[in-house]
């Protein structure tokens, strides 16, 4: 799944929080949009488990501040 991590008023340090989400993923991919602030993630982890690491990471978000991205998969290379 893609999120939107609504994180771009909060200034996040990447190195602590990659910690955090590594841990929740082995597997997640992050990376901070340079316009918006906001941090992208691909992951398998659900929107509850992101909001408890952030939580853990000592930033404090609200469900509203992560936002499933619609998927672009066609289904072809799986299906």
């Amino acid at each position: 799944m893609e999120y939107v991590i609504r994180s771009g008023k909060i200034p996040v340090n990447l190195g602590l929080l990659a910690h955090r989400l590594l841990d929740l993923d082995p597997a997640i991919l992050f990376d901070r949009d340079v316009l918006t602030g906001d941090l992208r993630c691909a992951t398998s982890a659900l929107a509850a488990e992101l909001l408890l690491a952030f939580s853990r990471s000592g930033y404090h978000l609200g469900p509203e501040d992560i936002v499933l991205v619609p998927s672009v998969c066609c289904g072809s290379c799986s299906g």
